[in-house]
């Protein structure tokens, strides 16, 4: 699990514990990666880790978590990908772990795009998490967190089994969870866990 929360606590981390606490029940082995705490530095955009050809990630120029996270990603069996909707969007903290991400891309100087280096592989399973101030329906159709949250799973190889996206989360000071996406949560889980 990749969480782009900046408070502990709030909403994108309660989900991410009732859907450890089900998968958990499940069977499955669990490992969250809070970014919040995690060495990333900023993407330099210099693409020397997309000149080589093939499927495995290319070697970022950068000396800090990011290798270590790669193999992470690589070795898991399928995937959460949390992030809270601030100012429409996943939050900085997120959008910056998905600039990293171009070490799963393939770019050669003189071509005119990138290509996807998981593209066309068998692609393992993620469950997208995301919140927002909004109502759940108005955040999932105008907020760009979702389709960001998606790009970030194609590009590691993953397809999305679902969004739970739990919206009104600054109705309180502490918000709780609804039974409604309690509900849903475990719906996703269950997606996420069959074959």
């Amino acid at each position: 699990m990749v969480n782009g929360s900046y408070r502990e606590g709030g909403v994108t981390d309660q989900l991410i514990a009732l859907v450890i606490e089900q998968l958990d029940s499940g069977g499955a082995e669990t490992e969250v990666i809070n970014l919040r705490d995690y060495p990333l530095e900023f993407c330099l955009n210099c693409r020397e880790c997309m000149q080589l050809p093939g499927s495995a990630p290319g070697k970022c120029v950068l000396d800090d978590g990011m290798a270590a996270l790669v193999e992470r990603i690589e070795a898991a069996d399928a995937y959460i990908l949390a992030a809270p909707t601030n100012f429409g969007s996943v939050s900085a903290l997120f959008k910056r772990f998905m600039e990293r991400l171009a070490v799963y891309g393939y770019w050669p100087w003189g071509q005119p795009a990138p290509k996807f280096r998981k593209a066309g592989g068998v692609a393992k399973k993620a469950l997208l998490i995301s919140s927002s101030a909004a109502p759940g329906l108005i955040g999932r159709w105008l907020y760009a967190s979702g389709k960001q949250l998606r790009t970030a799973a194609k590009t590691i190889g993953a397809k999305p089994v679902g969004l739970l996206f739990s919206g009104m989360s600054s109705q309180q000071a502490q918000p709780r969870l609804s039974p409604r996406t309690i509900s849903a949560a475990s719906s996703m889980v269950h997606k996420l866990l069959s074959r």
